[in-house]
């Protein structure tokens, strides 16, 4: 990232190590592995100070059906909820499906949760242990609440890593051009995320001249000159980078907004929930109310996704609606679980021999 004297310029690269064209390793997969193993060691850790329905040695196999949950459950919600063209995009260059495809979209959080939700169930009541005993003991909601401590990790890691990838666009702050204040963020990537612009005609003639620069005799439309120019800028085109500058506005980096709001507030509440020993299922609960909240909030400084047709439900985004239907469930299972008898929170778990 490069400081202006208004706005950062956001100039990352999504790669941590480029090994050839589009393949390597991103920050975006990184988030994913350091969020599993910091998940595999708190549950490790909770098992070990008996605050879990987990036993130390089923934490790893539940871990590989819950991971399973996200990835398949965040990917099919993000295709249904946000862009269900992929489900019927199919090519003959791999992986053939636009499903398996993550550059082309990504994952929605709301998907990952309803896939997480069945693996959860499919642990306690379907699936055995690696010596064969029954699940059937473990409390679906006690261990979603042991989850929901893991979660935030997760959500802070990923908000970074939409960050540095420079997708999931805030709102602009300041037009191309004009003052910014010095917390806003200039993203190239604007250029090709299929936002709306916010350019004099001026300045659209001067952006389409440094965008022919990059065009090739093959090129079927002037937005491959756009993704070449970005992605030389990314990849440490300085000279390029400062003549592209002028024409890139100054947004909200709501990702961070996210990261701050999803990640480190809602970790640090139900941390503190947990501490005070509640029944089954609390922590799951306040973990899905305050996302919700959280979520809902930083939807007022974040762009709805370009590609959807209507981008606003009821006056409410994508994100808010699914979130308000997140915190009515929260809700409606907190009171259910007050109205029950109180129980220990820890139901003990078949012994391993």
């Amino acid at each position: 990232m490069t400081p202006t004297l208004g706005a950062i310029y956001h100039t990352m690269s999504p790669f941590i190590w480029k090994i050839s064209g589009d393949f390597g390793i991103r920050w975006y997969g990184f988030a994913y592995i350091l969020a599993f193993a910091a998940s595999y060691f708190i549950l490790i850790r909770l098992a070990r100070a008996g605050r879990s329905v987990l036993p130390e040695a089923r934490v790893l196999d539940c871990l590989l059906t819950l991971v399973m949950g996200v990835l398949i459950g965040g990917r099919i919600g993000y295709c249904v909820f946000y862009e269900p063209t992929i489900l019927t995009s199919f090519s003959t260059s791999f992986p053939f499906w636009g499903l398996f495809r993550l550059t082309q979209g990504g994952m929605s959080f709301h998907g990952g949760l309803l896939g997480v939700m069945f693996a959860t169930w499919y642990i306690c009541k379907i699936q055995k242990s690696p010596e064969g005993l029954p699940s059937s003991r473990m409390s679906p909601l006690a261990l979603f609440d042991s989850l929901a401590l893991c979660t935030p990790i997760g959500l802070f890691l990923g908000r970074i890593a939409n960050f540095i990838n420079g997708e999931l666009l805030g709102k602009i702050v300041a037009p191309a051009g004009q003052p910014a204040p010095w917390w806003a963020v200039k993203f190239p990537h604007e250029l090709t995320s299929g936002q709306e612009l916010s350019l004099t005609e001026t300045q659209t003639a001067q952006l389409r001249a440094l965008v022919e620069t990059q065009s090739i005799a093959t090129d079927t439309s002037i937005n491959m000159a756009a993704d070449r120019l970005v992605q030389r800028v990314l990849s440490g085109d300085t000279a390029l980078a400062a003549k592209l500058e002028p024409f890139i506005s100054a947004r909200h980096p709501s990702q961070l907004y996210e990261a701050i709001g999803e990640g480190l507030l809602v970790g640090i509440i139900v941390w503190i929930i947990f501490l005070f020993r509640p029944r089954p299922g609390v922590v799951g609960c306040v973990f899905m109310m305050s996302y919700a909240l959280t979520r809902f909030a930083s939807e007022f400084w974040r762009l709805p996704d370009s590609q959807l047709v209507n981008q606003h439900i009821l006056g409410l985004s994508r994100g808010q609606l699914f979130s308000s239907f997140m915190f009515l469930l929260g809700a409606v299972v907190l009171a259910f679980q007050f109205k029950k008898p109180a129980t220990a929170q820890i139901i003990p778990s078949p012994p391993v021999s």
